[in-house]
């Protein structure tokens, strides 16, 4: 039974299109392809990621901060209490009316300081500025690095500046080491995100985030498996060109300069419309829906590839509507803030004013977020991140 699966997976009309095998695609003459066991390589390349990022973080990022000041406020901590603990714990962060009303007979409180105590419990549970900083300063320096390598892979192709030539002599096309490394790197980075995303930061869009990590390790494996490496190196590297700016505008929110971060937003907001919103549909989709039809009859590949296309684009469109929604923010001069953050709660009762500081007035504790997520991404990020 499982050879019957696997010999239905890797069935040539699944991936190739109609008169070509898997034969068609072996090395020969000094000819290198594109074969799925190139892969396996990335899952190892995954776990060395996340190894540099550990050290990274603690001998780069860490020290960055302290550098730019990127200074903790402090957190009022919650009292242990075991009945509250329990509630938070089982039954949720945020107790309706009724479930105060019952917390505050179990425990002896009054509804008021049950409620102080889960905004307190809440803010703990909050990913510190520091940790913030240093995710950030992670998926900047490769997003950046990326971009850079992308570029070098692809500006020197005949295919960079004439998208018709992406399909010249599909699917014999060999590849070149520095093809080779890119995919594999991007991949394994990709990797390390989707292994790593249960203790990054998380924001409102965390599904989305999924979604798109998902959607990303996909697109790259099947373009690999299927030798559409020309389109994949052209939209990996357009999808590097925005989040690195992304990641380096948290960096300086973080830091506290916000006319910085708020110039770099923009810039990342004006790149991000043109990338993902007019080069990439326009451009790229119109070249691996449209021009592969006057070579070949459209096969499952074809379909497969375009429709996760299709759902990245999509994501794109939701992450551009919350950039729009915080540029429309900016401009009129209201305070823009990440739209898919959780932001700190605030102490307001004077009571805890006075226990925080003997009853100076506290201020609204800073999210770490004040414009923007991936690099990021962080709505992208890219993970827009892509």
């Amino acid at each position: 039974m499982l050879q019957t699966l696997h010999d239905y997976f890797w069935w040539e009309r699944l991936w190739l299109p109609v008169n070509l095998t898997w034969a068609d695609l072996e090395d020969r003459d000094g000819r290198v392809y594109a074969k799925a066991s190139d892969l396996y390589i990335t899952l190892p390349l995954a776990l060395l990621f996340l190894i540099i990022r550990y050290f990274f973080e603690l001998y780069v990022a860490t020290p960055l901060a302290a550098l730019l000041n990127v200074k903790e406020k402090t957190r009022l901590r919650a009292p242990p209490n075991p009945t509250l603990e329990h509630f938070y714990m089982t039954s949720g962060k945020q107790p309706k009316q009724a479930d105060v009303e019952l917390l505050s007979r179990q425990s002896g409180l009054s509804g008021r300081q049950v409620e102080r105590w889960f905004r307190r419990r809440r803010n703990q549970d909050r990913p510190s500025l520091l940790k913030k900083f240093r995710e950030a300063s992670w998926r900047f320096t490769f997003y950046l690095i990326a971009f850079i390598a992308g570029t070098a892979v692809i500006v020197d192709k005949p295919w960079f500046y004439d998208l018709r030539k992406v399909w010249e002599g599909y699917p014999i096309q060999s590849i070149i080491p520095s093809q080779y490394w890119y995919y594999m790197i991007e991949l394994s980075f990709y990797w390390s995100l989707l292994f790593s995303i249960a203790s990054d930061v998380k924001r409102k869009d965390f599904k989305e985030q999924i979604i798109h990590h998902v959607a990303t390790i996909i697109l790259i494996s099947f373009s690999w498996f299927a030798n559409y490496v020309r389109a994949g190196t052209l939209i990996m590297a357009l999808h590097d060109s925005s989040d690195y700016l992304l990641e380096s505008a948290k960096m300086f929110n973080y830091a506290g300069w916000k006319n910085t971060c708020n110039n770099i937003f923009i810039v990342f907001a004006i790149v991000f419309i043109i990338t993902r919103l007019v080069i990439l549909p326009f451009w790229i989709l119109h070249c691996t829906l449209v021009y592969p039809l006057e070579l070949y009859p459209a096969f499952f590949g074809y379909y497969f590839f375009n429709f996760m296309m299709g759902v990245l684009q999509l994501l794109h469109i939701f992450w551009a509507y919350l950039i729009l929604r915080m540029a429309h923010k900016f401009i009129t001069g209201k305070v823009v803030e990440d739209e898919r953050s959780d932001r700190e709660e605030t102490e307001s009762s004077e009571g805890e004013e006075a226990a925080a500081g003997g009853g100076a007035k506290n201020r609204p504790l800073a999210n770490g977020h004040p414009i923007l997520n991936n690099n990021h991404r962080s709505w992208k990020t890219e993970r827009v991140n892509g």
